[in-house]
């Protein structure tokens, strides 16, 4: 049960719990988004709840970029459009069917199953299509950018990883971005195969290795990345 709501810019409410820890010397602000939206704060015992929560609203623009990069969750279901990857499809449920059908020519995507199980089964649907177009993209760059093992992850923070021992980490959620913007975190983490920083040689390298159009595609990460977690 929640002890305050925090109104964010856009209006929306926001329960905040507050709890006294002793030993703690600092007032500590945990914003959760999932499994849902709550404030937790964590005080001294000798802090007011109202210092508690003043220190929350001084962290007004931090606290409102959080929820921002974390829509509520849309819930999926038949009949639903849905886009990913560059295309616009639409949702349909058919419980007699045991797997899942594409119709590229229609654009309709009819899951099979049980009903309790149709977003999942559309969830996993889209990663198998996103580690499919993402080796498919990874292949444009020449040979000696090419990763030693690609994965999937469902990140909140990283669009990408590249680690050391040659193996790239992306976010499916790069599925409902733009194939430019998918692209660009492709060969933003190619570059890194080379230049393990993010100096002025690791950008040109991106450069060289998206072309035309890699400010613009960078920018729309930066301005809608939050829109990519409005489902599931």
């Amino acid at each position: 049960m929640s002890d305050y709501v925090f109104t964010l810019s856009s209006g929306v409410e926001v329960p905040v719990v507050i709890t006294t820890r002793r030993g703690l010397r600092n007032i500590t602000l945990r914003p959760k988004t999932r499994p849902k939206r709550e404030i937790h704060i964590s005080k001294p015992w000798l802090v007011s709840n109202a210092a508690a929560i003043k220190f929350l609203l001084s962290k007004q623009k931090w606290v409102d970029g959080i929820f921002l990069k974390s829509p509520d969750k849309i819930q999926l279901k038949s009949g639903q459009y849905i886009e990913f990857l560059g295309r616009r499809v639409k949702l349909v449920h058919d419980e007699t069917m045991r797997s899942n059908r594409m119709d590229d020519a229609t654009g309709v995507l009819t899951i099979g199953g049980a009903t309790d199980m149709f977003e999942r089964r559309v969830r996993d649907f889209i990663k198998s299509e996103f580690l499919r177009e993402l080796k498919v993209m990874v292949r444009t760059a020449p040979r000696e950018f090419w990763p030693q093992r690609i994965a999937i992850r469902d990140t909140t923070t990283r669009w990408g990883s590249c680690s050391t021992t040659g193996t790239m980490s992306f976010s499916w959620r790069l599925a409902f971005a733009p194939k430019e913007v998918m692209r660009y975190v492709v060969m933003h983490e190619l570059a890194h195969t080379r230049h393990m920083d993010h100096s002025p040689e690791f950008w040109a390298t991106v450069r060289e290795l998206y072309g035309f159009g890699v400010e613009r595609a960078k920018r729309w990460l930066t301005q809608n990345g939050g829109q990519l977690h409005q489902y599931f």
